[in-house]
């Protein structure tokens, strides 16, 4: 406790060297970040005597990686607005869907393929479907995309996976914690979550008028305070309905995207996001063991193999069903490739209801390498898309060649 401070203090120099370093390589600041953390974290080693984990102050930073997703979804929501995204409501079910199906059936097929009993299975597919919303939202700002047309779907797909995700922990935890899960209380689980994202939206854009008038506020000071008091009773009151608290950051950046006051509110989010958005990645990194992932290589490369395969393909469909290019149906499911925070709560409840120990250092793998390929494989999504052209172009012309 006596050195927290300097902890944390480091904690942030290092975060800004990291920083530094893929300014240089011009490199995606991503993976940086989560292998500095993994470098010095609780699970680390000493190196020439010195310790350099960080092992009291794990724990804050954590907290502060968690305010880091309420920043970087909520500016995401600001990006946005209510409006946009309900008239894509109808393609946004139907691509979410997709998405859901696709990568759930191949997570399913892995379990399965790997030996796994039906909980490991069940918990393999959760890891594997659901997308890094952090991650997600950091590349959609970084490679300044939010005004993209595919965005709206990105999003959608996202807020989607969420109410997928409060159904599926429900059924998951009831099965692996308590060995039964109550069809009633799933459904209750997904209804409450369903209600509170469409009222809070629908509700939150009759109020637009309203909150213009109130945040009408000279002091900056206290025009923050009202803003971040909003931000995080909001965020806050979902994560007790059982809706990911990164949600209801994202839906009340929606709404306020509506008002007069959104630059000022921009304005003002901008550099927490960018603060506490580099210290989640960092606090992810630190939650990484990394003597314990040797043992689960392979199987973490062919689930990133069937994972890329599965987004590539559910991208394709849910742009087509929504009108967009194939550039941009690319753009959509490489974007949302990364798998991060909402991967680790499935292998903590595996580890939870004692089931194989390969699960957590397979999700952790895993999770690490689609974080570091995820936003890497979005910035090319260009020439990925060249690359597809000049091979279909050369598949077409041979059968003219050879008649």
């Amino acid at each position: 406790m006596d050195h927290m401070v300097l902890e944390v203090g480091l904690a942030i120099a290092l975060i800004a060297l990291a920083g530094l370093l893929s300014a240089k390589l011009r490199f995606s600041v991503i993976p940086f970040y989560i292998l500095i953390g993994m470098a010095v974290g609780p699970h680390s080693f000493e190196l020439w005597h010195l310790d350099f984990r960080f092992i009291q102050s794990t724990p804050l930073i954590e907290f502060m990686g968690r305010i880091g997703v309420l920043f970087l979804l909520f500016y995401l929501g600001l990006e946005f607005s209510v409006g946009r995204l309900v008239k894509s409501g109808k393609s946004i079910a139907v691509g979410g869907t997709i998405y859901i199906a696709i990568n759930f059936t191949l997570g399913l097929v892995f379990g399965w393929a790997s030996g796994f009993g039906l909980q490991e299975t069940l918990v393999a597919a959760g890891i594997t479907t659901i997308s890094s919303s952090a991650i997600v939202a950091k590349v959609l700002v970084d490679l300044k995309r939010t005004a993209n047309p595919e965005t709206e779907m990105i999003l959608g797909i996202i807020m989607f996976e969420d109410v997928f995700l409060a159904v599926y922990i429900s059924i998951l935890s009831g099965l692996v914690l308590s060995g039964s899960s109550s069809v009633g209380g799933v459904i209750l689980s997904a209804v409450i979550a369903l209600v509170f994202m469409l009222g809070l939206l629908i509700i939150g854009r009759k109020l637009v008028p309203w909150l213009n008038k109130v945040l009408d506020i000279r002091s900056n000071e206290l025009f923050g305070l009202v803003i971040f008091a909003t931000l995080f009773l909001i965020a806050g009151f979902s994560e007790t309905i059982h809706v990911a608290e990164a949600i209801g950051a994202l839906l009340i950046g929606l709404v306020l995207a509506e008002t007069e006051h959104m630059k000022r509110i921009e304005k003002l989010i901008l550099p927490f996001r960018d603060f506490f958005g580099a210290i989640f990645f960092f606090s992810f990194g630190l939650t990484i063991d990394p003597t314990t992932l040797g043992g689960a290589v392979w199987l973490s490369i062919a689930a990133v193999i069937l994972t890329l395969i599965g987004n590539f393909a559910a991208g394709m469909l849910a742009g087509r069903t929504a009108g967009l290019s194939p550039k941009a149906s690319i753009n959509i499911g490489l974007t949302i490739v990364a798998r991060g925070e909402f991967s680790i709560i499935m292998a903590n409840i595996a580890k939870a209801g004692g089931l194989l120990p390969i699960i957590q250092p397979f999700a952790a793998l895993y999770v690490l390498i689609l974080a570091i390929l995820g936003p890497l494989l979005t910035k090319e999504t260009k020439a990925i898309y060249k690359g597809m052209n000049f091979i279909l172009g050369k598949s077409k012309k041979k059968p003219e060649a050879s008649s």
